[in-house]
């Protein structure tokens, strides 16, 4: 008991406890009112003590001297409507979501100790209650984050592991099929992406986050080693497929002025052939080779065909004889004397033969058109020949015989048939001596030109 109003050190003012309840901004307590209903709690005795009522019992609170019974009672009662100020903006702030539970626990760490220690007039057991209930709505804000930041760090691990099966799937690709260049920038994403969520995502536990690092840093180093050995394969077979196409190019420039045309030709063939079979150089030499190497083969070429083009205009006289040969020739055809046409053909290609070259675009032409004639000669004369032959005519004789026979027995055959009435049997039989007589007529017709 104190013969003196408390200090302001006794009771701290609700400004400074606030502040040391939260470090954000929050709706300050409305001021109290002059006159407490808290008051009721308490009383003065004659000595001018001042008393709270907690239960059944009475607690000492302190005195103030030189103020009446009821503004000692209206002072210790306002301190106590100023913790329960505290406590209200407690509850209101533990049911707010954005508020972290830790920050609660700090407020209402410091508010019990305050409450414990004050000297106020009130709802004591009321207040208790009250911060009782604050701490149990604390326990379940606290298992809420625990679950949100238990979904949030499984997120960040799927989110992880995504980015570690896509970069396993790179580096797992088949080098023939790889796309470098996209995939080497996409693995530099992928690692960006990993360092961003290890910045501003939610933490994740150690082992879980090394392993994956372990898998991630693994998929980069087996792209990379790959990476580095096609490349290092590619310049290799790139320096080879140089070398071999500058041989190439240094063959067709010493062609380039060659005059020994059919040779020449067949050899530029050959080197075009053997470019193709060469692979890909970098793209800067394999464009300057080819260049080169084409400036030479257009250079041999054009030189070639425009020898040949002198050639034919030479050969033109050449082509008006064959042409009028070939006139020659056509009145021959139909064959109806084989003798006079044989002689009359060799005269003709004895001077086909003197008559020499004609331009190329004609020489198909006329070729062809004279081997036409000479067919139709040759096969006239075979079929003088089969005509001449004993032992073909023979054949052919003995065929007629046979047929002639079997058609005479058919034909008996088939008249016992019909007497019998056997439909069955007529029409078998009036269909094969159908065929027979086909068979029979061409054979005499292959009789008649042996002279049979």
């Amino acid at each position: 008991m104190t013969d003196q109003p408390p200090t302001p050190s006794a009771i701290p003012s609700p400004a400074a406890l606030a502040s040391r309840m939260a470090a954000r901004p929050h709706p300050v307590a409305p001021a109290a009112p002059s006159h407490s209903e808290s008051a009721r709690f308490g009383r003065v005795d004659e000595a001018g003590t001042v008393f709270v009522t907690v239960g059944d019992e009475e607690r000492e609170v302190g005195s103030y001297p030189g103020a009446t019974p009821e503004e000692a009672l209206q002072y210790f009662a306002r301190k106590y409507d100023e913790l329960r100020g505290l406590a209200d903006l407690l509850t209101a702030r533990v049911a707010n979501p954005e508020v972290p539970a830790k920050e609660i626990a700090d407020a209402l760490a410091t508010l019990r100790t305050q409450v414990a220690d004050a000297r106020v007039v009130g709802d004591l057991p009321g207040l208790d209650a009250q911060l009782t209930a604050v701490d149990e709505a604390l326990a379940t804000k606290r298992a809420e984050e625990q679950a949100r930041r238990a979904q949030a760090r499984a997120e960040a691990v799927a989110a992880r592991e995504q980015v570690v099966a896509e970069a396993e799937q790179i580096a797992a690709q088949p080098e023939a099929s790889i796309q470098w260049k996209r995939s080497g920038e996409r693995m530099r994403e992928l690692l960006d992406t990993w360092k961003q969520q290890q910045r501003g995502g939610a933490k994740i536990d150690k082992p879980t986050e090394n392993a994956l690092w372990q898998r991630f840093s693994h998929a980069r180093n087996s792209f990379d080693k790959a990476r580095k050995s096609h490349f290092a394969h590619l310049d290799e077979t790139r320096g080879a497929a140089r070398a071999t196409k500058e041989k190439l190019v240094a063959e067709a420039e010493q062609l380039s002025t060659s005059t020994d045309w059919a040779p020449s030709a067949r050899a530029f063939k050959n080197l075009m052939d053997q470019w193709r079979q060469a692979g890909r150089a970098s793209r800067g030499d394999d464009d300057a080779l080819w260049e080169r190497f084409r400036a030479a083969q257009d250079a041999f070429f054009t030189a070639k065909d425009a020898v040949a083009a002198a050639e034919d205009e030479s050969f033109r006289a050449n082509l008006a004889v064959k042409e009028a040969l070939l006139v020659e020739a056509d009145a021959l055809l139909p064959i109806t004397d084989l003798d006079a046409a044989k002689t009359a053909l060799r005269s003709i290609q004895d001077r086909w033969d003197r008559a020499g070259k004609v331009p190329r675009a004609d020489i198909e032409r006329v070729e062809k058109a004279m081997r036409r004639v000479e067919t139709a000669v040759r096969e006239a004369e075979e079929k003088k020949w089969k005509a001449s032959n004993p032992e073909v005519a023979a054949r052919a004789n003995s065929m007629v015989t046979q047929l002639e026979s079997s058609l005479a027995t058919l034909r008996d055959d088939l008249a016992k048939a019909e007497a019998k009435g056997s439909a069955a049997k007529v029409a078998d039989l009036t269909s094969r001596i159908q065929a027979q007589e086909q068979w029979l007529a061409q054979a005499r017709a292959g009789l008649d030109e042996f002279g049979g």
